[in-house]
């Protein structure tokens, strides 16, 4: 039987460049976003036909702990749990809503422990499975007018290391891939020039790519069974 993995925000970005680099391992997949439904189902028949990996789709939004739930019971055996999902609001601390904040935690952080504490159980009976949560180099480091984005992903970085200790006991593997500026969607709120200024920052010179995410993701759940509780840095030598 060929391993499952789910991955949220999968429609775009990161989640669909790891659901292209998982699917080339073989790996069958349930795919899940909030609304891009359509364009999740173009995913999900690009690779069938490519990879020949069963894959299915899903709405949800991971902020709703209800809907979280169905998702994952829908899914069935889930060997790799990727937790990619994630919003973030530019915008001073004090001109920020209630609504806002919420939205950004709940997203970012609180879907963590709705989806894991589902997949958990089933990953503890068969003594394996991976955790693989998407984090952000301002989970390390904090970022000015992200303060809300900031806090969601420094709190998934203490959330893969403390289940990670938890659950290194029954050979299940919890890291997190904490990326720096990637070409995705989530920049569209900066202009042209700003990304340039902004890649001018980085030592490599440049953002980097959704595939490159991809493959750390891919690498993370083929890694080492000894390699549990990290937060691995992709940022081009930025931070």
């Amino acid at each position: 039987m060929r391993k499952k993995a789910l991955i949220t925000g999968a429609s775009r970005g990161i989640g669909r460049a790891a659901a292209y680099a998982l699917a080339k391992d073989g790996y069958d997949l349930f795919l899940v976003c909030r609304k891009s439904g359509e364009a999740l189902l173009k995913v999900k028949e690009e690779l069938e036909r490519k990879y020949g990996v069963f894959c299915e789709t899903a709405l949800c939004d991971v902020s709703d702990p209800k809907q979280v739930e169905e998702t994952v019971g829908r899914a069935g055996d889930i060997h790799v749990l990727v937790n990619n999902a994630a919003v973030s609001c530019v915008s001073l601390l004090t001109d920020m809503t209630l609504e806002e904040w919420h939205r950004v935690i709940d997203t970012n952080l609180n879907s963590l422990f709705y989806a894991s504490r589902l997949a958990v159980p089933q990953m503890v009976r068969r003594k394996e499975g991976k955790i693989i949560n998407v984090s952000s180099v301002w989970g390390n480091a904090g970022a000015s007018m992200e303060v809300a984005y900031s806090a969601s992903k420094g709190g998934v970085n203490s959330f893969t290391k403390a289940l990670a200790k938890e659950l290194a006991p029954s050979n299940i593997q919890v890291n997190g891939a904490a990326f720096g500026v990637i070409d995705t969607d989530m920049n569209a709120c900066f202009s042209g020039e700003e990304l340039e200024a902004l890649a001018e920052e980085i030592p490599a010179g440049r953002m980097g790519t959704a595939q490159e995410a991809g493959e750390i993701i891919r690498w993370l759940a083929g890694a080492p069974a000894y390699l549990t509780g990290q937060i691995i840095t992709m940022d081009g030598g930025w931070m």
